[in-house]
């Protein structure tokens, strides 16, 4: 059958799809002008010359000659068959000259020997079936050689495609990095119609250019030497070309041509090494399916970090009954190629592998099982029933309810338990996935363009597509048991919580959700979500979530030092993201955006791979966000939500280097909030470097001050704790910052401690270096002064004890007694590093140790042990309050960057390439400092206040002010307070940065920043100085009643001057 042509096409094949029921892809459109496809790529390549042409052995017949001299010799093979046997192996087994002329004579000896004795041992069983498996690992190269048949996986084969993937391709780099080639026999195996051999042969690659310069792409440089040598014209130009359109994606590219006077295809990939492990041995899973088997494949590696594979694709033998042509399913396997890379082995791969579900379904089984594994495993109406009937103010009470909600969490149902549940039931998968695709697959456009509907898209009609209701009786009649329909039945929430997903996306690099996050039980999460992200690859997993429409916060990296460690972390992700997002949203009281977080975990098996996942989270995200804009490269999606949304994120743990990339991805997307989209960027994109600036410290520090200053405290006499070293951006810039006695600092390294007093000059030396401790010079301790090293053990301190594990000294020094500190900074270390079943340990005789904590790390210690704390004494401030310089100074660069245009923004935000930053940009750098300062100096006033008043513990009352703020805030926005406009102008005149007004004018920033950011600075701003000058207390209604009916009745415009008179009467 001729191949179909690219343009004009009919839906011709779609008749087929009827009668051919089983396997049958899930429905995607699918591109039929191949995405990435360079203009002057030829899509038909001549038979003859198209691939590889080996470099004829010139010694192949003396080797031969040889090897049956060898053969001979070991008297195994008969005499009269080891010609044969020879010819065989060197004439029909398609292996090329590259392999003979590589191997030595022995080892091509013991191959032949070993397929002789398969033979041998096939004439024993009874079905006569041959089967070969023969491997060879050296340090340079490896040999491989299985029996196969054609179109068919092997799940309990010897593996050898898998394996060649994690021993060689999955850690690929640079000079250790392989190519593969692997051939299929052109002839039967004897006694076997059905089977032939397959040959892997792995090099380690030898580059003509090992270390190339920067964006260097010319194939001739890049490439290994024995490629250059075998390659065709042909494909050197079909891989320049693929390199070039992968450098300018985030994701693969994939390319399929046809090969003149035949039906076999050719399909080409091109991607970064190390962003798909694993995809070698899926997509041999994935053309089997559609009925299909490859003559040879090639995986090439090029020493500027690209790899490139290249699989000739043919019908296997007795397809032809079953399985579409190969003309039609080549393009749906194009359109799936995307799907695995971002998940090449997925949890569900052996359903995929024998047939029982498609590989969209399959996926789809592998992202609610991670979503599963997140939501099931909640404490349920006998947790909340126990919950109301202790006393959370008793502190046994309390501690039995924390212990109880860990263990229910970790205990119910654990991520391989709901695993085994789902691979029970295949079928309703198979169900409940048609559901979701109904909902979210988009026929992008008719029948008169270059787009054929999947084989796949009729699978809609052929299988009803069950509505809600009768799902949750299918589901309910053929689960086993309670535990069963609970998981099954979360298929539904998934599929109904679905706003909107890239995952029929044609290219993608990871799979996203943008989630309705009303299934979340009020119980356990009391402040509503307005928006979550989902986000899944092979990678990593990840969430973004956020509790207004308009809000910012960091996205940082989990990594786990151990499979116990991921699995603590996995089960704490999502709760960690919120209270994260929680504590943000509590901290950005001051500015107009609400709290967001985004938390990426990296998969225990992926450590090393921060910056892939990274990437490809905010390209999936990206995905969501804007509107497609390259046809068969992004294509619409169904969009329930409805409303465009905009994020503005920052950097946080693990993720401060890979900001700017973000900043210019989104530029080079067409997003046009580029400029706003990450904070913390380089000064060279108009960023404000939190730790260049100590902005976050610029908070923190005013909280530590206002302590001294209400106790008139000398700082040079204060014995100080810190947790988070002088290499971090915190305890770096609070080490700078401060004039207290530093007896203690705990960071990754480990412990260092002098209850002397350690050397102040040697502490900025580090932190200027950004130096962790183990750099400090110990000859500047006293006798009484140490340092443990997280890698050290049996370490002898000063006094006698005995330190058997360095890491574990680290991790819990902050809770040791037996030490006097004045002032506790935590300025890093883990969430929740205190909390209510460690906190004892810092409360003796019923009174606090430490007398002072100002928490600059976010959630380091608990909200119970917070309370414990204060009621021991402790005069403690939170991390909402004092952690919020960063989120002031993020925020005030997101106006800067929407206030400018594009021309404006580079001339006076972003700082040359030698260093000299525009005097507007130092200018405004000071103005959001001392901002800083005066926020934090207000809101420290008010709690002092407030609790000299009341006796209520000040971490209640920091929340307490945030929620009055946030909530007044809200209730400005919608008052007709915003509707007059003279007041509007007189309120933003005071709100935002007299720089900014000076060089832009009032007018053009009402012009160019959004609307609704607008709101969010008058309401923020008007809330935030009411309640911080008037009181928590102080009456609202008062607060409506003497605007509202004013500027209704007498339609004055009001003056800052004015509006102060009339506020200060609220005060109760």
């Amino acid at each position: 059958m001729a191949s179909t042509p690219v343009n004009g096409v009919k839906n011709k094949l779609l008749h087929q799809v009827v009668r051919t029921p089983g396997r049958m892809p899930s429905p995607q459109p699918t591109h039929l002008s191949v995405p990435g496809t360079g203009p002057g790529t030829p899509k038909v390549l001549p038979q003859e010359g198209s691939g590889y042409v080996a470099p004829k052995f010139e010694g192949k017949e003396k080797q031969m000659e040889a090897v049956m001299d060898g053969v001979e010799e070991k008297n195994f093979i008969p005499p009269e068959f080891v010609e044969s046997e020879t010819s065989w192996f060197y004439n029909e087994l398609g292996i090329d000259d590259m392999y003979f002329a590589t191997e030595s004579v022995e080892v091509i000896v013991n191959h032949i020997h070993s397929l002789y004795a398969a033979k041998v041992a096939a004439y024993a069983r009874d079905d006569k079936r041959l089967e070969i498996r023969l491997d060879k690992e050296a340090s340079d190269h490896a040999v491989y050689i299985d029996t196969s048949k054609p179109g068919i996986s092997v799940v309990n084969g010897p593996g050898y495609e898998r394996r060649i993937d994690e021993k060689y391709l999955n850690t690929s780099q640079g000079s250790t990095a392989y190519r593969v080639e692997t051939f299929r026999s052109s002839s039967h195996l004897p006694g076997g119609a059905e089977q032939q051999v397959r040959c892997y042969f792995v090099y380690q690659c030898d580059f003509v250019e090992p270390h190339p310069s920067e964006g260097e792409i010319d194939i001739q440089k890049i490439g290994d030497k024995r490629f250059l040598q075998k390659a065709t014209k042909n494909t050197l130009d079909v891989y320049q070309q693929a390199i070039e359109n992968a450098i300018e994606r985030t994701g693969p590219v994939i390319e399929h041509f046809d090969i003149e006077g035949s039906r076999e295809k050719r399909l080409v990939l091109a991607y970064k090494q190390g962003t798909a492990l694993g995809l070698f041995s899926a997509l041999s899973d994935l053309y089997h399916y559609y009925g299909l088997t490859s003559s040879r494949k090639y995986v090439e590696q090029f020493s500027n970090g690209f790899t490139v594979a290249s699989l000739y694709l043919r019908p296997a033998p007795g397809s032809e009954a079953k399985f579409p042509p190969i003309e039609a399913s080549i393009h749906q396997i194009i359109k799936e190629v995307s799907l695995l890379y971002c998940i090449p082995q997925n949890r569900f791969q052996t359903h995929f592998a024998t047939g029982n579900l498609s590989l969209q379904e399959t996926i789809y089984a592998h992202c609610v099982w991670v979503f599963i594994s997140h939501f099931l495993n909640r404490l349920g109406s006998e947790y909340t029933a126990l919950a109301s009937l202790l006393n959370a103010d008793n502190t046994a009470h309390a501690e039995l309810l924390s212990k109880l909600k860990r263990r229910l969490r970790t205990e119910t149902f654990t991520a391989d338990y709901i695993l085994e549940i789902i691979n029970q039931y295949p079928e309703l998968v198979h169900s409940l996935y048609l559901s979701f695709a109904n909902s979210h697959y988009v026929h992008t456009r008719g029948e008169k363009d270059d787009f054929l509907p999947t084989l796949s898209f009729l699978r809609l009609k052929v299988d009803r597509v069950l509505p809600e209701d009768e799902l949750s009786d299918k589901i309910n009649k053929e689960v086993a048991n309670e535990n069963h329909l609970l998981v099954m039945n979360s298929f539904l929430t998934f599929n109904r919580s679905v706003l909107k997903t890239n995952f029929y996306t044609p290219t993608k690099v990871a799979l996203s959700f943008r989630m309705n996050p009303s299934f979340l039980p009020a119980s356990e999460y009391p402040q509503p979500l307005y928006g979550m992200f989902l986000v899944i690859s092979s990678e990593f997993r990840g969430f973004h979530l956020r509790f207004r429409d308009i809000a910012r916060g960091g996205i940082r990296i989990v990594k786990s030092r151990s499979k116990e460690a991921y699995s603590i972390n996995a089960r704490s992700l999502f709760d960690e993201n919120y209270n994260l997002a929680n504590t943000q949203q509590r901290k950005n009281k001051d500015i107009p955006e609400g709290g967001s977080k985004g938390v990426i975990l990296l998969d225990f098996h992926h450590q090393d791979k921060a910056t892939v996942a990274f990437e490809k989270y905010i390209d999936s995200i990206l995905d969501l966000l804007l509107p497609p804009n390259s046809p068969g490269i992004k294509d619409p999606i169904v969009d329930l939500h409805g409303k465009e949304e905009i994020l503005f994120m920052g950097p946080d743990e693990n993720t401060a280097g890979l900001v700017d990339w973000a900043t210019e991805h989104a530029r080079a997307r067409g997003a046009p909030w580029w400029k706003s989209f990450f904070t913390g960027k380089s000064p060279r994109l108009g960023g404000i470097p939190h730790d260049r600036y100590g902005m976050t410290t610029l908070s923190v520090r005013e909280y530590v001050l206002g302590i001294y200053r209400e106790l008139k405290l000398d700082p040079s006499q204060v014995k100080k704790l810190q947790t988070g070293g002088p290499d971090g951006d915190l305890g770096s810039n609070e080490i700078l910052l401060s004039n207290e006695k530093y007896i203690a600092i705990v960071d990754g390294s480990g412990v260092l401690v002098d209850p002397q007093g350690l050397d102040h000059d040697e502490l900025v030396r580090l932190a200027k270096a950004r130096a962790m401790v183990s750099h400090f010079d110990t000859s500047k301790l006293s006798n009484e002064g140490y340092r443990v090293l997280v890698d050290e053990t049996d370490v002898k301190l000063p006094n006698g004890e005995i330190v058997y594990n360095g890491t574990s000294f680290r991790n819990t020094f902050h809770l040791r007694s037996d030490q006097h500190y004045d002032t506790f900074v935590p300025c890093g270390g883990r969430p929740e590093s205190i909390d209510l079943t460690t906190v004892n340990k810092l409360i003796v005789d019923g009174k606090s140790v430490i007398p002072y904590i100002v928490e600059g790390a976010n959630l380091f210690i608990t909200q119970d042990a917070k309370l414990r704390l204060e009621k021991a004494g402790c005069i403690l401030y939170k991390d909402a309050s004092a952690n919020k310089g960063g989120v002031t100074s993020s925020s005030h660069e997101v106006l800067a960057s929407l206030s400018f245009d594009d021309e404006g923004f580079i001339k006076h935000m972003c700082v040359g390439e030698d260093g000299t930053a525009p005097e507007f940009y130092n200018e405004y750098v000071k103005e959001v400092q001392s901002i800083i300062k005066n926020n934090a100096r207000l809101e420290f006033e008010a709690i002092w206040r407030e609790h000299q008043a009341t006796g209520e513990p000040r971490s209640i009352l920091s929340d307490t002010l945030s929620i009055a703020i946030t909530k007044l805030d809200e209730e400005l926005q919608n008052t007709s307070l915003w509707d007059n406009f003279e007041f509007r102008k007189s309120v933003l005149k005071e709100a935002l940065p007299k720089l900014l007004l000076e060089y832009i004018g009032l007018e053009k920033i009402m012009e160019r920043v959004p609307d609704n950011y607008l709101r969010a600075i008058f309401g923020s701003y008007l809330a935030s100085r009411f309640v911080y000058n008037y009181g928590i207390s102080a009456s609202q209604f008062a607060f409506f009643d003497l605007y509202v009916a004013p500027l209704r009745s007498c339609r004055t415009k009001l003056t800052s001057r004015s509006m102060n008179k009339r506020m200060a009467k609220l005060k109760v």
